[in-house]
């Protein structure tokens, strides 16, 4: 190894540019420099676009992604959480990993949010940070931390690569790693030193390493059991998960339910995994879904749980949930079978292998009786919250309505992103979706901020669909400086601010069980016309309800970025709810 002198990396990229990119598509090593490595290797793995903000540790790798801008697209970001935020709006709009990359020190952690995001919501990411040179590790040099430690617990894999011939093995090894089995984000930190050293450069795909096995081998056992208990239950119930949309299994999922004639319902992360208008599908689970399916979580005889992970906000209090049932898991991750609920039939493996098998084995079915005790809550949901939410009458607009709106004006066809709060709720239990990868939101973790870097990320990754970011007045000044981003890099994504002039999902809890002492959560906003014209984005504020529909249709119409604020009622809740520490039969309807 040698290392190139800073001032002639320019010269020494322009001097053998034609030579690596003649030969970069042979299986031959080349001489390069570790930071023309870095991006080739992208490159070589099919990335389109990453996003990033340059400093001082990774600055050699920038000098290579300006030169290869017509083959690889970074996006400028105004804070490096709106980086891997957008990255996983990214992934989880195209199936494709994410990419991020930040320089080290505040750049490195200013990443760590996000990361935490994409490990608890499984969104396959590799974010790529610089490093001071190896030979001031572990002296407090400037901008030096420790991000390997840092981001051990929250990623699927990390390497601190310190010689540039570690580049392509590692590059290629995060990029298997990110995408296969349970997906997950992986962190690769380069010293600036592994950047300007010369290596002989040749690039292979990861296909298997040894020690690493992402997809357990299902066991003809138990999907004979999971067959024969299904076959002989009187009240199954499905309950599916974001595993479902990972594993690419819409489609096997379908299948099962046509033939197996089961009601399902759909966890927050599940959602557009099948079409809404599906006559099996009864609904969302968790604290604030629909009623019939919580409720009866409690009566089914057999619960076939399909690539979800039993989450507090899904199961309640553990004491009760599905005791009478017989449970049979639909797993990739061995970790998460039983670590929250008993179940009877674990079936190991990615559930487009292992739900076929099953499907096949099942006889074919319908359940009227049991179908109709769905119906009859529903109704109950419906006369108590539903037909109010979307029908207010108080002359303030309703977060419901909105979601309603949008759903008639796309046809159920957007991609709806959203943050975090009531406006999540509300979007998650009223928007429809006939396609799969349209709902993007921040599950697990629950990041405010998410939503406008997401939807950037979803915009670019699925230019032809109209993406549309739910945020609250809260979370949408935490990553609000993105519109920058959005600005300059001109990303069509239209965005929906529901002002209620609270942290309304903090001010429903203190309403109900701190006898509404607000405490901290009036919270006050800029004026969103003036700043988005402070960007060059088009922007409408509505207060009345007759002036919805038109500046809803004004914005869809638009041919840019769009800024629509929404007045919507201040004190409103979003019911149905499960209490803290309740169980599922115990949701309340107000």
């Amino acid at each position: 190894m040698f290392k190139a002198e800073n001032s002639n990396i320019k010269q020494i990229i322009n001097n053998n540019w034609q030579q690596i990119d003649d030969e970069i598509q042979s299986d031959r090593a080349i001489n390069m420099l570790g930071s023309q490595a870095i991006i080739n290797s992208l490159i070589a793995e099919g990335v389109e676009y990453m996003f990033g903000y340059p400093g001082g540790a990774i600055m050699p790798t920038y000098d290579v992604i300006h030169q290869m801008q017509d083959k690889i697209k970074h996006v400028l970001v105004r804070h490096e959480q709106g980086a891997v935020i957008a990255a996983q709006g990214y992934a989880r709009a195209s199936g494709k990993v994410g990419v991020c990359i930040a320089t080290s020190g505040p750049g490195a952690t200013n990443l760590i949010t996000g990361i935490a995001d994409a490990m608890i919501d499984s969104t396959p990411l590799v974010c790529i940070t610089g490093q001071v040179h190896k030979d001031l590790l572990g002296t407090d040099a400037f901008q030096e931390t420790d991000i390997i430690d840092i981001s051990m617990p929250i990623t699927k894999w990390n390497y601190k690569i310190t010689e540039a011939s570690e580049i392509p093995k590692v590059m290629a090894r995060a990029f298997y790693i990110a995408k296969s089995g349970r997906p997950g984000p992986v962190l690769i930190d380069i010293t600036k030193n592994a950047q300007i050293e010369f290596l002989e450069y040749s690039y292979k795909k990861c296909l298997h390493f040894n020690s690493y096995l992402p997809e357990p081998t299902p066991k003809l056992q138990a999907i004979k059991e999971a067959a024969s208990l299904i076959n002989h239950a009187k009240k199954p119930m499905v309950v599916f998960g974001q595993g479902v949309i990972l594993g690419n299994a819409e489609q096997e999922l379908k299948t099962f339910l046509d033939k197996s004639g089961i009601p399902a319902a759909a966890t927050i992360m599940g959602l557009s995994a099948l079409d809404n208008k599906h006559p099996n599908y009864v609904g969302m689970l968790g604290m604030h879904g629909n009623y019939a399916p919580n409720l009866l979580t409690n009566q089914c005889d057999v619960l076939i749980a399909i690539g979800m992970r039993f989450d507090d906000r899904v199961t309640g209090t553990l004491a009760t949930y599905a005791k009478q049932a017989k449970i049979i898991h639909l797993e990739i991750d061995n970790s998460e079978i039983n670590k929250n609920v008993r179940v009877n039939v674990p079936v190991l493996g990615n559930v487009k292998f292992t739900l076929p098998q099953i499907t096949d084995r099942v006889i074919e079915n319908q359940f009227p009786e049991w179908c109709k005790e769905f119906d009859n809550l529903h109704q109950q949901e419906l006369e108590a919250v539903i037909k109010q939410d979307l029908n207010p009458k108080t002359d303030a607009i309703s977060m419901p309505e909105v979601i309603d709106m949008v759903n008639e004006l796309t046809n159920n066809e957007a991609i709806i992103v959203t943050d975090v709060g009531q406006h999540q709720m509300a979007a998650c239990r009223y928007a429809q979706f006939n396609q799969t990868r349209s709902m993007i939101t921040s599950g697990g973790l629950g990041t405010m901020g998410f939503c406008i870097p997401a939807a950037m990320g979803a915009k670019l990754a699925k230019p032809n669909r109209t993406v549309i970011g739910i945020v609250g007045d809260g979370g949408v000044q935490m990553n609000i400086q993105e519109l920058g981003t959005i600005m300059q890099s001109e990303i069509d994504v239209k965005i929906i601010i529901l002002n209620n002039e609270f942290l309304g999902m903090v001010r429903q809890w203190q309403e109900l069980y701190f006898d509404k002492r607000y405490a901290s959560t009036e919270i006050t906003s800029p004026d969103y016309q003036v700043l988005a014209s402070a960007y060059g984005i088009a922007s409408a504020k509505v207060v009345q309800r007759e002036q919805l529909k038109s500046t809803l249709q004004e914005m869809l119409s638009h041919d840019s970025a769009y800024l629509l604020e929404v007045m919507v009622g201040q004190e409103d809740n979003v019911f149905p709810m499960i209490s803290p520490g309740d169980s599922v039969s115990d949701m309340r309807l107000k």
